[in-house]
């Protein structure tokens, strides 16, 4: 399946961001790495689009320059309505690859402020996930569309495959992990955008 990119590379777009963000707040690298336990080399390979951090990071990242995850992948768009075909979805790259690939979300709502749900489509390759434990305001529900995914939430783990789903309140520590031999695909939806 050919997925398709954003007009701008994903990673450029979140890096200018980033770049803006932190200068509004006026933080320089060094006092936004002691805020998010991530070093200043990161955090510059991430504002010049070298590198997306993991979803984890990029959640330690956002909360400190007082945005959402999906904020940061803004693409502006007003829309009262919207509507994708295969392939034309938005795609976003998380953090580091497995040696099967990067976790992909594909977005099935454009991200705009105001909006109060945030919905992707969890393209996750065996043996990648949140890369770490997320804890923010909200719910969460999802539904495994294919593949095995183990969640924990709060300390306990669940196994969920194909037709499966879940719901969370989001304050909860929570993380994902594909368990399985092949790519999981589970449609997720925050309340409000994380």
């Amino acid at each position: 399946m050919m997925l398709q990119q954003t007009e701008e590379a994903p990673a450029q777009s979140l890096g200018v961001k980033l770049h803006h963000l932190r200068k509004k707040k006026r933080l320089t690298l060094k006092q936004l790495g002691a805020l998010t336990g991530c070093s200043e080399s990161m955090l510059s390979k991430c504002e010049r689009g070298h590198v997306v951090p993991s979803l984890d990071l990029l959640s330690r990242i956002a909360m400190q320059l007082g945005a959402s995850v999906a904020e940061l992948f803004s693409d502006d768009r007003k829309d009262t309505c919207a509507v994708y075909k295969e392939g034309e979805r938005p795609v976003l790259e998380l953090g580091t690859a497995t040696p099967n690939g990067h976790a992909l979300l594909e977005r099935l709502i454009p991200y705009s402020q105001g909006r109060q749900l945030n919905a992707n489509l969890h393209v996750v390759p065996p043996g990648g996930g949140s890369l770490g434990t997320l804890s923010h305001p909200g719910e969460e529900v999802g539904f495994v569309i294919e593949g095995y995914i183990e969640i924990e939430v709060d300390g306990t783990t669940h196994l969920i495959g194909p037709g499966g789903s879940f719901f969370f309140r989001s304050e909860l520590p929570h993380r994902y992990k594909n368990i399985g031999q092949t790519t999981a695909r589970i449609v997720w939806v925050n309340s409000p955008p994380y």
